[in-house]
């Protein structure tokens, strides 16, 4: 492998945002770079020899929304996504939030106005924030707190967005949180929990206790869109809980 090769590499893995990588020793004269989190490096059965690197940084010192927005540009062509999108879709909110909400991403309003949740369920994200911060006696609204998207573009016909497409993307979203610090995330639905606690585990299965991504506790819930579902009054139950949890935890 080449240093241009292996600097590619790299890059390719910091956008994942990993941040450790164990270099294996030789096997047969054939060196290897293996990028774990935490693991041992194991080949065949055999615990080998490993000696951990950092990464530089994925943030940039002095790192801003606005430096990550230039970054982005007004025509990413970084992946697929870039081929229907109207708008790129960035955020919206306190910048210096203590409280983000991560969605999956645009759907047809957003991508029509550039804005994260506009749409139905965007409107109903609004009232839960500011429905239950009124009755739990927390002074706050939805300009208050900032919202964003795993992706900054809309998939075509809403699905869920594909793992590459995650990938590359990931590393603005990744910058995002590292700018703002919040005290806590919520995640708003399977995506956005895949994306920033990197499980294969279901919401249902996630929601009502706490994760952490890096060391910022992330909260679980739905996602607005599955709640607009008639049959699901127990999820609403639920997220109501959820979104509780979380303005307490923050606000207190």
């Amino acid at each position: 492998m080449t240093m241009e090769e292996l600097r590619e590499r790299l890059k390719f893995y910091r956008d994942l945002g990993v941040d450790e990588i164990y270099v294996r020793q030789a096997i047969a004269s054939t060196p290897d770079v293996n990028v774990l989190s935490r693991s041992p490096v194991i080949h065949e059965g055999v615990i080998l020899p490993a000696a951990s690197a950092a990464l530089p940084s994925l943030a940039p010192e002095g790192d801003t929304l606005l430096k990550i927005r230039q970054d982005i540009g007004d025509d990413c062509r970084l992946c697929r996504l870039c081929e229907g999108r109207s708008k790129i879709v960035f955020g919206s909110g306190n910048e210096q939030s203590r409280l983000v909400f991560v969605g999956e991403g645009p759907g047809a309003d957003e991508d029509a106005q550039g804005f994260p949740f506009v749409g139905r369920a965007g409107q109903l994200l609004t009232q839960m924030i500011e429905n239950t911060a009124s009755k739990e006696g927390i002074p706050i609204r939805r300009p208050d707190v900032y919202i964003c998207n795993v992706v900054k573009c809309r998939p075509p016909e809403n699905r869920a967005p594909q793992p590459d497409e995650m990938e590359i993307c990931g590393q603005f979203l990744f910058r995002q949180l590292m700018t703002i610090r919040p005290t806590a995330i919520c995640a708003l639905g399977s995506t956005a929990a895949k994306a920033l606690l990197g499980t294969k585990e279901g919401v249902t299965r996630l929601r009502g206790r706490w994760h952490k991504w890096r060391d910022i506790p992330v909260m679980v819930t739905y996602h607005p869109s599955y709640l607009l579902r008639p049959y699901n009054q127990d999820a609403k139950r639920g997220a109501w809980e959820d979104l509780k949890k979380v303005l307490h935890f923050v606000y207190d």
